[in-house]
């Protein structure tokens, strides 16, 4: 039995030994690279930019009232078409009332504050120029009557000196002369005094200019108040849709105006004339994207459908979450089924950064880099190749525009190592099993890796 033991394992130990020999010494052609071709041919390649958006509105303009008060007309819900100009909320306008009438009650009273002011100034100017006809009048009699006076005192005193008169004469026509001077000092004070109430007339003219100004103040106040009343009445501002409703009939809202919080949000109307998408595009593929762009967008909602866009927009400045840097980019909706997209809705896009008709195309798999050159093997018609430098337009990953290089018809080599079909085998269905993969430069700093 132990012979027999020791017989089985010498010849599995042969078995085993004859097949790592030959494992070993095989021919090495038989493990050489796996090839294919492929012949240069015409068609269409493009080149996208895939990243994920949100659907948004062309304006959404929140509805907040001037007024305070208790809402009692609310037409419109949620979704509802809305027209510029029509009203969409009414307050109760009690208070409001009253107090546009206490204003014009405020200035009925200054008017008639002003036509009196004017009637009083009306009255003290002719009054004043009564007075200064009088006295104008009376200043023109006593100068005469002084005149007189002083002139027959002067006449009697000459004939006193030739004893042709007595001194009883003299002395009465001299005391008629110093009350005619004295009539004409009179005169020239009432002259006096009639500037003085000149003056006092100014001072009405300046009670006119108060009266007009409290006229004009209250005026202001009456329009500040119908104003306030307007106000309980909100009118939409532009022709959208209803996409929030934040109020109920019966309930109180403070101003948006007065209000130190910013008041009550009453609705929210969209503009959906125009829809659009704000997509969130990497730093790496930004440097791709460009206004004027096409875009294909679908959404979860209509899977089978594909909307067309436009790119609108590019921001400037990135956004940092956790050090992954995006830029937004805007993208306007231009299929006529556009409307069939809700604000909010979540979608796919595709940004086609490049397109070309109708060029010559090889396999992405058929380029590799030489000396720092693009080149391929092509094909010769002995059945040997050589290679041969290209230049490279569109690169999608999978076929590659040919700029220079190559002619329509020609047969490139497509080169495929064992070692690179077994790491593509496990990209699919998962690393060989008991086996390591060594990636030739392709880590992320352009180093080598190992996995």
């Amino acid at each position: 039995m132990k012979k027999i033991l020791i017989i089985l394992m010498l010849a599995g130990a042969a078995s085993g030994g004859a097949y790592y020999w030959q494992r070993d010494h095989k021919d090495p052609s038989a493990a050489g690279p796996k090839t294919s071709t492929a012949k240069v041919e015409r068609g269409r390649i493009s080149m996208e930019v895939a990243t994920t958006g949100r659907i948004v509105a062309n304006l959404d303009v929140d509805i907040k009232c001037k007024a305070s008060g208790q809402v009692i007309y609310l037409p419109y819900d949620v979704s509802d078409p809305v027209t510029s100009g029509t009203v969409i909320i009414e307050l109760d306008p009690v208070d409001e009332l009253r107090v546009v009438k206490q204003a014009e009650v405020g200035l009925t009273a200054s008017k008639a504050k002003l036509v009196q002011a004017k009637q009083s100034l009306q009255v003290a100017e002719r009054t004043l120029k009564t007075e200064q006809e009088r006295a104008q009048s009376a200043l023109k009699s006593a100068e005469a009557r002084e005149a007189d006076a002083r002139a027959k005192a002067d006449r009697m005193q000459a004939l006193l000196e030739k004893k042709l008169a007595s001194q009883e004469e003299y002395e009465t026509v001299k005391t008629v002369a110093v009350s005619a001077v004295t009539d004409l000092e009179t005169a020239k004070v009432k002259i006096e005094e009639l500037k003085t109430q000149e003056m006092a007339l100014e001072l009405k003219r300046q009670d006119v200019k108060l009266a007009e100004t409290e006229v004009d103040s209250d005026e202001i106040q009456l329009s500040i108040q119908n104003q306030r009343l307007k106000d309980t009445r909100v009118f939409a501002p532009l022709d959208g849709v209803l996409a929030a409703r934040t109020v109920q009939i019966g309930q109180i809202i403070a101003s948006g105006v007065s209000n130190v919080g910013g008041g009550t949000t009453i609705l929210t109307i969209s503009d959906l004339s125009h829809i659009f998408v704000l997509a969130s595009v990497d730093e790496s593929d930004i440097g791709k994207v460009q206004v004027g762009q096409p875009a294909m967008i679908t959404a979860d909602a209509y899977p089978s459908v594909t909307f067309m866009g436009k790119v609108v927009r590019i921001a400037t400045r990135g956004v940092n979450t956790t050090n992954v840097v995006t830029f937004e980019v805007k993208i306007e909706v231009t299929s006529e089924n556009k409307q069939m997209l809700k604000p909010e809705m979540t979608t796919n896009i595709e940004i086609v950064a490049a397109r070309k008709e109708d060029v010559p195309l090889i396999p992405a798999d058929a380029i590799s880099r030489r000396m720092g050159k693009e080149t391929v093997l092509v094909m010769k018609d002995d059945g040997t190749s050589e290679p041969r430098p290209v230049q490279i337009g569109i690169n999608d990953g999978f076929r590659a525009e040919v700029l220079s290089g190559l002619e329509e018809g020609e047969t490139v080599v497509i080169r495929k190592s064992d070692m690179e079909s077994r790491w593509r085998g496990g990209m699919r269905g998962g690393p060989p099993a008991g086996g390591r993969i060594m990636m030739m430069g392709g880590g992320p700093k352009g180093g080598g890796g190992r996995r």
